[in-house]
Formats: C-alpha cells, structure tokens, sequence
C-alpha cells in the first residue's frame, strides 16, 4: 500500500534561521540524499521502496513528504524517520538538524474507497469540489466517541480554526480590513490594496481588545485560521493528485483517475499538466505556505503562486461553508486579504476563453498584463521575488 509521510525537521535551537542561499543548499543537500536511496530495510527485512518525495526548506529546518509502498502505515513511519535520520546523520551540515514529527497524514483508504466507489452506487461525485466537500466531511465525522451535532461541529471547527489564526505570522489583522492590534506601527490603512507594511507586525499572536473591536478582529482570526487549516487540505489533495498523475502516466486532460484539485488549472493547458508539473505546482504551494506561516512572506512570486493562492482561497471558502462559518464579516475579511495579497488579477485571464493566447503575445504585454504564458508559471516576476529551487525554470530544464 502506498503511504505519504510528513517529516518536520528543524535546524539546531538558539541557531540563526537560514538565509535563502543557505536554505537552497540544504534543499541540494536532501534531494540528493533521497535520488541515492530506491529503498529501506524495515524491521523483520521488510522493503519498503521509495516512490517519491518532496522538499520545501524554511528558514527554521524542512518539510518532507515522502511516498512509499509499505506493507503497514507503522513500517511506513519507522522506516521513512530511519531513513531521514541517516539521511542527516551522514549529511554534515545537517548533523544537528532534530526531526521533530514523522508520520503518516494521507490515509490512502480515503483514495482507495473512491477508487473502489468509481462504478458503484457509492461513486464519488464528478464536481471536483462536490468530492472536496464529502472529503472533508469524511475526515470531521472521524469521532471515537461518536457523530456530534452539527452545532457541536460547527463550534469545535471554530474553535479549532481560531487557534490556528497565530500560525499565520505573515499577516497582521489589517491585511483582512480589521485593526491592528497596534495601531501605531505607520502601516498603510486595510483596504488599500498597498502591500508594503501590513504584514508585518503583531499578527495574531495577541488576544484582542473584545471590548473595541471583537466582531471585526474576531471574523479576521477565523479567516486567518481557515486559511492554515485549507492549506493542510490542500496539499494533501495535491498529493494525491501527483500520485494519480504519476500512476496512470497521464496529463490532467487525459486521467481517468479522480483528481482533487489540478481540473481546476486553466482547460487551454490540460494537455501540459502532468506528474512533472503536478510536483512543481505542489513544491510552490508549499513554499508560499510556509512563508505565509514563517512570517517571511513579502509578495507572491509568479504566476503558479498566484495560481497556488486561488486554490487556497476556494478550499477556505469550501471548509468554513461546510461548517457553515462563512458569514458575510468572514467572506470580507477572505476579500481583503485577497485585495491585499494580490498585485493585481490578471491571471484570471488564463481562464477567460475569449482571450485564449492573449497570454502568449506582444498585445498582451501591450495592456499591460505581466507574462503568463505556460512556460513563464514558475519564472519569478522580478529577481527579488522567491521561487523555490525545485520549482525553477532551471529545475525544470535539468530535468528534461
């Protein structure tokens, strides 16, 4: 059975954080560890084969996804941190790295009962995000204790979703049209759409003046906290997606397989979307994620990130709909933050028939549209701005 294990690993406490030079060296450094090694020995002699694996370095250590075919999800477990804690053991830039989570997130049983489901009564529906919803639903009716009312659901959702609001350091309360908890900071006024000082600051990591502001502040900590908990979701469907894709050998457009996020890619390039491109767009969400959460984030990168962000958005608005959260105080707070975090939304073009090679052109560049052609998706708009390295044009040339 094929597994996807999530590894964290984190640099030497009381060490500085990684510079980007730093940071693509040891993205070097593990992904040559892993193109060494087709497989482990588990307990008993058990082979367990490496099929894939994905890394996303942040300033503070890395975030591993590794695919594996194991017999059990605990030899799955046991040999991928065996594996990773050779990996840095032998590694010695990286001997002091810790390995703080090692485990399995993606239950293959939840892809393999739509599998099964596929000619049944029980089929999964075609609407990509009609199967996103009972997907989700699947994974919050997962209680020992029994099914809770829809109150009760509702209210642990929001609950859960408020106290993940201080992991998106990036992003101070003013980028969703609330107010900073200090006001004083100079940032421009929410709204704006200027992006220079406000995302920085005291975030959400403080409890708000409930007194002043709790409705506004509080509808911005759900949004915040929707946002990290659909990127969970998120890049486990495009997981899932890389290992269909990679599977049947085949482009979006021609997997008969179920795919949970990558049909929502523009229809003019379907014929172009395959398992390569699939690992790539997975890498850059990661990326952007994490610097959403790292608090590094500045501005979005290329075209795949601006792509990236309007998936996260739509598998936001689907979770907290599906909790039934998403009142009009939440849907403004997500529209700020958009109108915020874009520069602007000519991507949507790409989706736009009618302008069908407008992207590809001189007249597109005329009215004033940044490059979105194909094979710009993954070029940064300007050196400044972060690609990660196994998402590079350059990285995609190597391995062609």
């Amino acid at each position: 059975m094929t597994y996807v294990v999530t590894v964290d690993t984190c640099i030497p406490e009381g060490t500085p954080e990684m510079d980007p030079l730093q940071r693509a060296g040891a993205v070097a450094l593990i992904e040559e560890g892993f193109d060494s090694v087709r497989s482990v020995e588990g307990p008993d002699g058990v082979e367990v084969e490496l099929l894939d694996s994905i890394v996303a370095v942040h300033p503070g250590g890395a975030l591993l996804k590794v695919v594996v075919d194991a017999p059990a999800l605990e030899l799955a477990e046991e040999s991928v941190q065996a594996l990773v804690d050779e990996l840095l053991e032998r590694t010695e830039l990286l001997v002091d790295w810790t390995i703080e989570r090692c485990e399995v997130e993606l239950h293959e049983d939840l892809a393999r009962k739509s599998l099964d489901a596929a000619d049944g009564p029980d089929a999964p529906p075609d609407d990509p995000a009609a199967r996103r919803a009972r997907h989700i639903e699947d994974r919050a009716a997962e209680d020992p204790e029994g099914l809770p009312d829809t109150e009760a659901k509702a209210t642990a959702a929001r609950a859960r979703m408020m106290d993940l609001a201080g992991e998106l350091r990036s992003f101070s309360p003013a980028v969703f049209g609330a107010p900073d908890e200090d006001e004083s900071g100079g940032g421009d006024e929410a709204g704006t759409g200027t992006r220079t000082g406000t995302r920085t600051g005291t975030g959400f990591g403080e409890e708000p003046d409930r007194q002043e502001r709790a409705v506004s502040v509080e509808s911005a900590r759900l949004a915040a906290g929707a946002l990290v908990h659909a990127t969970d979701i998120l890049v486990d469907g495009l997981f899932q997606d890389v290992q269909v894709l990679t599977q049947e050998d085949a482009t979006v457009a021609e997997c008969e397989g179920p795919l949970w996020h990558l049909e929502r890619l523009p229809d003019r390039y379907a014929l172009r979307y395959d398992a390569h491109f699939a690992r790539r767009f997975l890498v850059t969400v990661i990326a952007m994620t994490t610097r959403f959460t790292d608090g590094s984030f500045q501005r979005l990168s290329c075209v795949a990130e601006e792509l990236a962000l309007r998936f996260l958005l739509s598998e936001t608005i689907t979770t907290l709909e599906l909790h039934g959260l998403l009142d009009d105080d939440v849907a403004a707070a997500l529209d700020s933050f958009a109108a915020n975090v874009y520069e602007d939304m000519d991507h949507e073009w790409l989706y736009d028939g009618t302008l069908h090679g407008t992207d590809e052109t001189a007249p597109g560049a005329a009215l004033g549209a940044a490059p979105m052609s194909f094979r710009s998706w993954f070029t940064p708009f300007d050196p400044g701005r972060y690609v990660h390295p196994s998402a590079t044009d350059e990285a995609e040339s190597a391995a062609r």
